[in-house]
Formats: structure tokens, sequence, C-alpha cells
């Protein structure tokens, strides 16, 4: 980058008014990246005839060759718009499904941005995903409709049917954009109406209207009257909105622009006898203002230039438009190239779009009120009960203000790693004129001595080859290649000393202050309360104070600061407000994002707000065992650069990956073999997650045949029965399913019967997880005594699921159920139920922190006997939910209701070790124990009754952390997984949704496909005007991999799927089922060997997990072949 255009650039940093933060959202091969490529060329970076062919911001080899983007990439454009000029940072995002994470970090830098949509596919899925994203971080977008050429060379549609296409695509997008209108409007007006008590009449109306009609939404939805709407073709440059047609037209017709400018999109057409412009067009049956000024002139280009190659009419269209078309571009055998060199003259997209982005997209200076609250508001609290000094920040943060005084506040999205030859102070840079004339004295002057040894041997400055070569000679040739060897051995090792083989920088933005490098900031981690922690610091400390450790704050230093042109970074000194930019130096303080600020009151953002879940697992080992530890430092940098990886380290030992789906896996293993680690790794088969859950009873058998009708045969599955009475002499389990258990010491007994919980109350509690955890939080800070000051709104949302629970769950065996929840689990926030059914035990709700009644102190003595041993109830249930009985899988959807908690001794309880001694031994060693701490507190001056006060607290929690708890949380466990196999089990598996875009002819081909791997269609689609089918289907994550490349080889790469992960699903089928009806034995055969695909699942997981399955080694023992029949 030259040093005039980075002057340049620096300069506009300095002015927030005509900077733009915008970032490229579109569905994967809808052009983003051309679409970039057209702005980069357009400051001179790369050349306008490789924009499209080049991908600059694809830095990647593997993007290059998938064709895909795969991160974020940030580049810094100037634009002169009118007068005026323009700083416009431009980060393009991936469209695939996997990077959904990428698309995160990048909406949450930026103010605007670009969303992009092909005018042949339309609306996608992914499309509807990224706009959802942008109304969650509140940032204004705009339109560009891309690939119209396909409308003219593909669908050959005239210029009135693809006027009526493009509309079409203008409501779906304005149908999306109007749904989260309506479901934001809907929120506020349920909240207003919980806010406003309103007085009861009794001839009152209820009052239907839901705010819809004050609200005004008509700058949110796309219209190029608006001026947010873009028609383009990047691939061939050229791109327009309707007010440069509208300026060109007006100047030629006479009408005044303004006027033009509405009419020119809609039903309106010109009459040509009045000279009038007049509405009813579609009416009459005349051609709309659109498609007679400007669709008819580019169908009449391609038509000419590409369709008939019309030589004659080219030349005469480009001297109409006054344009200079070199002779080679004529000449050329490609009309594609004719057409660009036409198109980026008459209409460059990169003017259009980047005048769009400078006219309608908020500067930094805009921000509202509303996004600065939500950015800075910390997740259980409102940010007016944030301290004074917290809010104060908030002025600044919409000033976004530079001044020195000003509070610096910058915020990290994500750290991505780069070689360290691209960082400036590695690369080699360019000689300044001093530095070349040094090297030409130097060149001259070795010359001037080779000349010299020259005469010395022939007298005239030539040399005889055929004469030998002087000692002279030699020993001045050695000296100088010995001084040039030296200056090169010592410059390379200087390098290899000083260069990192891999660096991290911070992909973050200034939002207020000046950072400077070599500045010192604090480091705010995600559980920073400055509510909570400020009091522990000096009033006015600097991050370059000596400070006292504070929780989740730390300090680092600024080493570099970055401006970030695609594949190359430019260094800095200082970035003031409003810009994005490049850090370096914050490896070992950030792992992935965090809040840098230089005053310690500042709260760390919300968190980024990830759209797609890691579901897809892998064990890595390395292939040579000595290579361990290169890849448990490989696997920390992936996690690093990663925002949606996962790294976790298992029980077993096993390092484990988790990643997004099938193509983000096979990236990150990339990059751990070629980067990170750089060894020779090994994955194993991908991990699939399943859920075990249990049902009701079936009705029906296998054969839908009514059980009470049958007769049972005695073939009979006896794995239940040999599992239940007669277990052990401390297990029982009835016929209703009540599993009584008592611990090994005999003090507890237990008796829990699971069932299972609605499919609905299932779903609310998986949607609910973040919610019940910030009630697990709060409960714990109510119990510790800790004044906790909530959100009104957190509160809110907890009573709603309250109010959800109570209604979902109905009938007489969930009465009272939800004042009964003892917990939640697995891990406290998981989707199943700990109910307290036990008669003689009340102990406090979980739903506390919403309400706490007085309690009596004769009702907490009577609770404290039972209260020091819950604690290990809920371990046990948090154990046995986290690995069921069948594949040690989590549990979903199940229901533990505790019928029975019966306790021998109440008292202290005794240490399992002293009953295998004597009694009489125990109780004697207990009273000389007992008679020393007596005589020490006599000699310490203690009362007997502090005495008392003093022992009561430590025998209480030797009894909760002793032997007994221990038993007691075992019993539990054990308890929770016989209550599991006493009822009907079942598997979950987990479901993608998967989108298939497909022509007519290969959509058998893709319903082979997804026959083949257990998936089922839930409707087809077929878009308007197009030969596409959109199929929507689900299929099993367990049957995905290997799905992609399957179904675009069976169809030719013309389909391609894109897998989300949707939902959990049962499996109709019974692991555990065998013949028992004569129908089923009749059906099935008495081996029933038909596949059962539950059973394929459980066994494969218990293998890969080194448990037991039950499998036959040999089959058909009968038809082997013996030694004396081979003779």
């Amino acid at each position: 980058m030259g040093l005039r255009s980075l002057d340049k650039i620096t300069a506009l940093q300095r002015h927030p008014a005509n900077t733009r933060n915008l970032c490229i959202l579109a569905h994967v091969d809808h052009g983003k990246t051309t679409l970039a490529d057209c702005l980069v060329a357009s400051n001179g970076i790369i050349s306008t005839r490789l924009a499209g062919k080049l991908r600059y911001l694809d830095s990647r080899k593997d993007e290059q060759i998938r064709g895909i983007t795969m991160k974020s990439s940030a580049i810094s454009l100037h634009h002169k718009h009118g007068d005026q000029d323009y700083l416009v940072n431009l980060i393009d995002s991936p469209g695939h499904v996997d990077f959904s994470s990428e698309v995160s970090t990048a909406i949450r830098l930026c103010d605007g941005a670009i969303v992009v949509v092909d005018a042949v596919e339309g609306v996608c899925p992914q499309t509807q995903v990224v706009l959802r994203q942008a109304w969650l971080e509140n940032i204004t977008p705009v339109l560009v409709i891309n690939k119209v050429d396909r409308l003219i060379m593909e669908l050959k549609l005239t210029t009135q049917e693809a006027y009526g296409h493009l509309q079409k695509i203008l409501e779906q997008v304005n149908a999306i954009t109007g749904a989260l209108f309506t479901s934001k409007v809907l929120e506020e007006r349920a909240e207003k109406d919980k806010t406003e008590d309103k007085p009861k009449c009794r001839d009152q109306l209820y009052d239907w209207s839901a705010g819809l009609e004050e609200a005004d939404d008509s700058h949110l939805y796309f219209s190029p009257e608006q001026g947010n709407v873009v028609f383009a073709s990047a691939i061939d440059g050229w791109g327009f909105s309707i007010q440069q047609f509208a300026s060109i037209y007006s100047e030629k017709m006479g009408i005044d622009s303004e006027l033009l400018l509405k009419s020119l999109w809609g039903d309106f057409y010109l009459n040509a006898k009045a000279k009038k412009i007049v509405e009813g067009a579609q009416a009459k049956g005349k051609k709309p203002l659109f498609v007679q000024l400007v669709l008819d002139n580019i169908w009449s280009l391609y038509d000419a230039v590409v369709t008939n190659r019309d030589k004659e009419k080219v030349e005469k269209i480009v001297s109409s438009l006054g344009l200079k078309v070199m002779a080679r571009d004529f000449s050329h055998s490609d009309p594609k190239v004719l057409l660009s060199a036409i198109c980026r003259q008459w209409l460059p997209v990169s003017s259009a779009v980047l005048s769009m982005v400078c006219e309608k997209l908020p500067s930094p200076l805009d921000m509202t009120s509303e996004r600065a609250e939500k950015l800075l508001s910390l997740g259980t609290r409102q940010f007016n009960s944030l301290p004074e000094r917290t809010q104060e920040l908030k002025e600044a943060f919409i000033q976004c203000s530079s001044e020195e005084n000003s509070p610096t506040i910058i915020f990290v999205s994500k750290m991505f790693a780069v070689d360290a030859s691209t960082l400036p102070q590695f690369r080699q840079r360019s000689l300044t004129l001093e530095e070349i004339s040094q090297r030409r004295e130097l060149a001259r002057s070795r010359h001037a001595e080779m000349m010299a040894a020259g005469r010395l041997a022939g007298g005239d400055g030539t040399k005889d080859p055929n004469l030998p070569v002087t000692q002279q000679e030699v020993q001045a040739a050695g000296n100088t290649e010995a001084k040039m060897e030296s200056l090169t051995v010592r410059n390379s090792t200087a390098t290899e000393e000083n260069e990192p083989k891999e660096t991290f920088i911070a992909f973050a933005r200034v939002y207020s202050g000046v950072v400077k490098k070599g500045q010192r900031l604090f480091v705010l981690g995600p559980k920073y309360d400055p509510a909570q922690f400020l009091c522990m610091l000096p009033d006015g400390c600097h991050a370059s104070d000596s400070l006292p450790d504070v929780p989740h704050l730390s300090c680092c230093t600024i080493e570099g600061l970055y401006l970030l042109m695609g594949r190359e970074l430019e260094e800095l000194e200082e970035v003031p407000a409003g810009n994005v930019l490049g850090i370096g130096g914050l490896d070992e303080k950030v792992l992935k994002s965090a809040t840098l600020s230089t005053s310690p009151a500042c709260c760390p953002f919300t968190p980024l707000n990830f759209e797609a879940t890691p579901i897809v697992r892998v064990a890595i080992e390395p292939k040579h065992p000595s290579d361990m530890p290169k890849l448990v430092h490989g696997m920390r940098l992936l996690n690093q650069a990663d925002p949606c990886a996962e790294v976790l380290i298992q029980e077993t030992g096993e390092h484990v990956l988790v990643t997004a789906g099938e193509v983000h896996l096979q990236r990150c293993l990339d990059d751990l073999r070629e980067r990170f680690a750089k060894i020779e790794v090994c994955a194993s088969k991908p991990i699939i997650p399943f859920r075990e859950t249990v049902v009701l009873p079936p009705k029906v058998d296998m054969v839908n045949e009514d059980f009470g009708k049958q007769q049972k045969m005695a073939i009979i599955h006896l794995v239940k029965e040999e599992a239940s009475p007669s277990l052990s002499d401390t297990v029982h389990v009835d016929s209703g399913g009540l599993v009584t258990l008592t611990t090994p010491s005999r003090q507890h007994t237990l008796s829990v019967r699971a069932f299972p919980l609605p499919l609905e109350v299932t779903h609310l509690l998986e949607r609910s997880a973040e919610l019940i955890q910030t009630l697990e939080q709060l409960n714990i800070s109510v119990r510790e005594g800790k004044n906790v000051d909530m959100s009104p709104r957190i509160l809110e949302d907890i009573s709603g699921l309250r109010a959800q629970l109570e209604k979902l769950l109905q009938g007489k065996k969930w009465r009272n159920a939800v004042d009964r929840i003892w917990s939640f689990g697995p891990r406290r926030y998981g989707p199943n139920i700990l109910l307290n059914s036990v008669d003689s035990y009340h102990r406090t709700s979980v739903w506390q922190c919403l309400a706490q009644p007085d309690a009596t102190v004769e009702a907490e003595t009577q609770s404290r006997v039972l209260r020091d041993f819950d604690n290990s109830i809920i371990s046990g249930f948090q154990l046995a939910t986290l690995s069921g009985p069948m594949c040690e899988e989590p549990m979903m959807g199940v229901c533990f209701a505790v019928e029975r908690w019966e306790i021998q001794s109440p008292a202290v309880p005794k240490h399992l070790d002293s009953s295998k001694q004597d009694p009489a031994s125990v109780k004697a060693a207990s009273e000389k124990s007992m008679e020393k701490k007596a005589k020490k507190a006599e000699e310490d001056g203690e009362d007997e009754e502090d005495r008392e006060e003093v022992q009561a607290p430590d025998a209480t929690a030797a009894g909760c952390y002793g032997p007994v708890s221990g038993q007691l949380i075992a019993a539990m466990k054990d308890a929770c997984r016989h209550a599991f196999q006493a009822q009907p089990q079942r598997l979950m598996a987990a479901m993608y949704t998967c989108e298939i875009m497909a022509t007519s002819e290969v959509l058998g081909r893709v319903y082979g496909v997804l026959g083949k791997r257990e998936g089922r269609v839930l409707h087809e689609e077929m878009k308007e005007g197009t030969d596409i089918f959109t199929v929507k289907a689900l299929l099993p994550v367990a049957e995905s991999f290997g799905f992609g490349d399957e179904i675009r080889k069976r169809t030719s790469g013309l389909a391609s799927p894109q897998l989300v992960f949707s939902h959990w699903e049962t499996i109709s089928s019974d692991p555990y089922w065998v013949p028992t009806t004569e129908e089923e034995y009749l059906h099935f055969g008495e081996k029933a060997d038909s596949e059962n695909q539950a059973l394929k699942y459980m066994n494969a997981v218990r293998r890969r997990k080194g448990l037991y399955v039950e499998e036959k080694i040999v089959e058909h023992a009968e038809k082997q072949r013996t030694l004396s029949k081979n003779k």
C-alpha cells in the first residue's frame, strides 16, 4: 500500500462523521466476495479486470479451492462522494452456515450492512439468518440484488418478466423485516401492558390493537425510491440505483428529478403523446417506467454484445454513451470481456454501492442510545441500576469522542492468527533514496576493485580466460564473498530469532477515546461486575498503576496497532474512536473476545450471539505419541483462533474438537496440521451426540395390534426382569416402576419414580437454559445472604417461565408440580426435572428469588435436619441425568419424583469405617477425644456454651462431606438409573434441517440420497419463473457425514445442501425390542434380526466408549465347514 494512500486513510480516521463501518452479508454463493472485489478495485488495490476472479479477501488456500469464504476479512477503502471524502471500513463475511459465528463477530463491529441477494435464487435460509442477526445488533441494512445477468442469460426472461421477478424478491426481503418489526412491537406492547394498571370496568372492551398502527416502520423497508436498493451484476462489473437513471433522464426529458425518482419504480408509465408520467401501467397493459427506461437498455446491451455479437450496434451504443473501449477488448474472443469493459465505464457497481453506503448507512456518531445500553448492560442487571461512573460512560460512547480526556473503550470480537511475514515489522520494506545511493556507491567501489585486479593481471582490464587465476584475485573475491555470506547469515539468524512462527491479532473496534501504541488498558472479563469490584480499586486508578488483584480484571499493553487491508497489515501509531483495527500483543490476555478500557467502571460488552451450535465432535490424537505436547499447544492456539470451535479434554483423556459442521471440521483439522501444531494428527470418526429418554408404555405392538387383544408368547425379553427385583438386597422395583433403594450404611432409604415430561415442557426447558442458569445463580446468592440488584426484565422472564410450566403441567399427576421442583439437570439447567414428593420434607422453592416468604424459626429448624444432605440428593440426580444407563449419554425430557426419603439416624452420622470396629471401643475413643477438647477449651478460657456453638457446625460439616453423603449421592444416582430402566426407554437423535436447492432434472436423485440416509422430506416449493425447487427435509446428524459430497456427486454439482442443527427427535423403535406377541413372532421370525436403527446407534456409542455390547460373534454355526469335511 502506498504511503500517500495510507496517510490519506489515517487522516480520514479522525473524522467519524465521514466514516462508515459495514459488513457484507448473504447466503453462500450469492456474490459477496465478487462484490467486495469490485469495491476493492475502485481504490486501485487490484485490477478491475481481475475483480471477481482474484477473490482478494479470500486469502486462505482452502477458500480459493472451495470457492467459499471461511473467515471475516476487513479492508479500509477511500471513496469520494460529492465534495466529501469518506472512509469505508468494509468487512467481508462468510455465507456458509458452518461459519455463521464469523458473521456474528463482524456484525458486532459495524453500524451498517450490505445484504446481497441472488436475483434467481431469491431469499434463502442464510439470508433470513443474517437479517435477523443484523436486527438483533440494531444495525442498518441496505440491499444489493446481485446476478441480474442470470435473468438474461440463464432464465431468458423478458424485461417485463424480470421486473415482476425483482418485485417479488423485494417483497420477500421486506416480509422478513416486517416480521422482525412486528415481534418487537408486540413485545413492547406486552411489557407496557404489564407496567400499566388499567382500571377494570364492567363494560370495558378488550383493546385488540397491538400498537402496529401507531408505529412508524417506513424507514425499515427496502425500496428503490428510498435509495437503499442497488441492482447489480458484480461479475460483469455493473450496478445502479434508480437515482442514477433519474438524474440521467431528468436532463434528457426535462422532467423534475424528484418526480422521476418517485415514479421510476412502481406502476407508472410514460404517455408519449401527452409527455406525462401516468399511473396504472398494469391495468392498461403498458410497460412500466422502470422497464422502459432502465431494463430495456440493459437487455439490448446484452443482446448486442453477448447474444448476437452485433459489432455495428455495439459501436453505436459505445459512441452514444460516450465511452472509450480499447481495441483489444473489441477483438477479444470472449464477449464477456467487451461487456465488462463497457459496463464498468457506464454503470460502475463500486460507485453505485459506495454512494448508497455513504448516503444511507449511519456513521459512528449516529449510534442510538438503545444500542449503547444494550452493549453495556450486564446480563441480569438493568443499565439504570449500574454505578453512576458506568452510566457516565454512555455519553462518551454515543458521542464517539476522541478527546484526550475521553475514556478509551474497545471491543475485541475475535482473535485471528497471522503469519509473521505479514506483520509490517517482519516484511521487507522499500528502500529510501539515501539507502539506494549508499548501495550504488558500494557496488561501484566493488566494481572498481575488480577492474583494478584485472588490470594487474592482464594490463587492459580484460582477462584471458586461459590464464590461471592469481592468488590476489582469489583472496580479494574470497574476502568479498565471506563478508556477504557473514552478513547474510547474521541477518537470517537475527530474523529467525526475532520472527515468531504464528502470532495473534485482535479484530477490534474503538468505540470511544484514542488507543495508542504502548498504552496500558484494563481487560474486562465476561464475569466482571463494576458494581461489585469497583470498591476494591482506588478512585482514579489507571492500568499502569500497581493495583490489588481483582477477579476477572487484568491489564495489558498495546504492543501494535494495525490497519486491516485484507491480506496485508499496515502499522499505525494511534487510532481514534469509530474505526476498525487490529491490535497486537493480546495473545496471553484475550482468549476469544474481550472488552478493553482505560476505566475500570466500564461494563464488559454483552456476549456475541452465535446462530450455529457446535455439534460435530471428533477425538484428536498425534500420529506419533512423542508429538503430544505439540498437539496440546496447537489445539490451544486453534481454540483461540476460531470463535466457534471448542476444545475439550474428556474424562477418558481424549482431546475432543467440537465444530459447527463438516466443512468447519475440515478447516480446523487443516489449520491444526499446517499452522498450529504442524504435526500429523489422526482424527476419529465423528462422535455423534445422542440423548436418552423414557416414553409412555405403548398401546400397540410392532405390527400395530392392540396389546390387550393378544396372547403373550413364551418368548419374553428377560433383560428387564433380570434387572428388576433381584438386583440386590438394597434395591427393590415394584410393578408400577417405583424404585426403593437403601444406602449400604442402612441410614437412608430412597424411593424414586421416573416418568416422561410432556414434549412442550422439554422444548421450553431447552430454550430457557440460560434463564434457568441465571435462576440458579440468583438462588445461590439469596441462600448466601447477598443482596442482588436484579433486572425487572429478568424477574419477568423467570415469572413467565414459571407461568408457562404451570400452564403446560396440568392434570392429577402434575398437581403443584411447579412449586415442588427440587432441581433441573444435568448441570442444574438441563431439560430434566427432579420433583420433591416427600410428604415430610418441605424445602425452599427454586422460585425463591421471585418472592421470599417469611419463614418461622420452627420451620427452619425442622428443615435443617434434612437440609444437610439436600445437596447430596441434587448431586446424585445431576450425575444420573448426565450419563444415562443406555449408553452413558445425557438424559432429556425425564422427570424423577422422590416419593420417600427416610433417615434412620437424624443425629450426626457415624463414619463408615467405624462400623467395622467394636462399638464399645469406638464409644470410648470418642469420649476420650471429647474430654481432651474440653480440657483444651478450659485452658484457653472458653465457656461451655461457646464450645458447643463452635463444635456444632463442625459436626454438621463432617456429616455433609463424610462417607454418608457420598453413599447418598451414589444411592440417588443408582435409584434414578433403575427408575429410568423400569420405563420404556428410547434414544433421541440430533436432527439437521436440510435446505436443498435443485433443478427439476436432479430432484429424483436428491430424494434418493435423502431416503438412503433416513431423511424425511417436509415440503418442496418451486420458485416462480424458474425451474429451481427448494426442498426442506430433516436429516439425522448421525447420517449427515459425507451427505454434501454424495449429493453433489449424484447431481453433478447442481444441488448443494445447507445443514443447520434443528432439534432432538425420539427414535420410535425400542433398542431392546424382541418379539413378545404371536403376531410379532409370525411377522419378524424367531430371531427378529431385522435392522433396529436405535440398537445400531446405541451399540455404536457403547462400542466407542468401551462399554459392554451384546452381539453374536458366530451366527449359523451349523453351516460351518469342518476339517473332516474338507478332506
